[in-house]
């Protein structure tokens, strides 16, 4: 067995050992109610990086070319967060557990880092699992403490009611994949309202929004295969729009029947008049209209999160497994 980087641009014989890796480990490690990664997402994210940054992957190459497991950092490139990088996947095949593939993976992932001159690294991992102790054992420590929410929306409470009332001077909106020039501008200032969500003893800044990124977030999505949803509450004043409060709905891949939950963000001068659960109930029946085949939709909240957390239980949501950041300083 040997450690290697993942082929640049990955064959398809390439893409689909990597998957046989990580479905394997999902299914093994959340049996039975988390659908399984498909090889849509899986192909989308080896292929097109993120908008966040550059990402790097290594394989765990077997004696017969099958890959015993996979890794990929994201080195991020926006200013505030040069100094660290992100673990988005470190998954080891079942059948090679126990040898000290993983620890492999991740001397190779350090010695990225570290050449890149990062000096901290998180990842996002399930509590109580074998991630978790793997963790442990490297130096990481839990630095913010979530859960995964899903809603089933036949289950979910009034999920025929009429969307809420609008206070004079808001409307709603929504749209599919890159946002209307008209809202751009807008829509990436209220995605700068995301820096006062929690973030723990993240060693991480929220990145700074305009035009063009929130555009580049969405074509990645779409490059990736899959296809991003949004809804706004929109307010007018003196003849120009703000966004008030969003959220976004992804699938990453269009046969999934779990959408995944994005940001949902309340400017704050617009707080306190309800938007946070106007704007997904709107999502609600913009969901039922243009994607029929979601049966459900899954989120991420921070357990220090009161205001979302209450939201989110109006609607339906329900907890469904423990996760975390873990973060480790090099």
């Amino acid at each position: 067995m040997t450690i290697a980087p993942l082929p640049t641009p990955p064959s398809d014989s390439a893409v689909d050992a990597w998957h046989t890796v990580v479905r394997a480990a999902h299914l093994h490690d959340l049996p039975g109610h988390v659908p399984p990664p498909g090889r849509v997402e899986t192909e989308g994210k080896l292929r097109t990086s993120s908008v966040n940054g550059r990402t790097v992957h290594h394989v765990a190459v077997a004696a017969d070319g099958s890959y015993d497991g996979v890794a990929s950092v994201v080195l991020f490139g926006d200013g505030n967060n040069q100094h660290t990088a992100f673990l988005d996947q470190l998954a080891v095949h079942p059948r090679a557990r126990r040898r000290g593939v993983g620890t492999l993976l991740w001397a190779a992932v350090r010695d990225d880092l570290a050449a890149d001159g990062r000096t901290s690294v998180s990842t996002m991992i399930e509590l109580d699992g074998p991630g978790e102790r793997f963790a442990s054992r490297h130096g990481f420590d839990n630095a913010l403490r979530m859960a995964w929410y899903v809603q089933k929306l036949e289950d979910a409470p009034d999920a025929h009611a009429v969307r809420p009332t609008l206070p004079d001077g808001y409307a709603y909106a929504h749209w599919t994949g890159v946002v209307p020039d008209g809202l751009a501008d807008a829509f990436a200032g209220a995605h700068n309202a995301m820096e006062d969500a929690p973030m723990g003893d993240v060693d991480q800044s929220v990145p700074k929004w305009d035009a063009a990124r929130v555009r580049a977030a969405a074509r990645v999505i779409e490059d990736r295969g899959g296809a991003i949803l949004s809804a706004a509450v929109v307010h007018t004043a003196d003849g120009a729009d703000t966004v008030a409060a969003y959220t976004e709905l992804v699938l990453r891949d269009p046969s999934d029947v779990r959408a995944m939950q994005y940001d949902t963000v309340v400017v704050p001068a617009h707080r306190g008049r309800g938007f946070g659960l106007a704007v997904k109930r709107h999502m609600m029946g913009v969901v039922a209209t243009e994607w029929p085949a979601v049966r459900e939709t899954a989120t991420t909240v921070a357990d220090d999160n009161g205001p979302m957390l209450k939201v989110n239980e109006q609607l339906g949501y329900r907890r469904e497994r423990e996760i975390a950041y873990f973060q480790t300083k090099l």
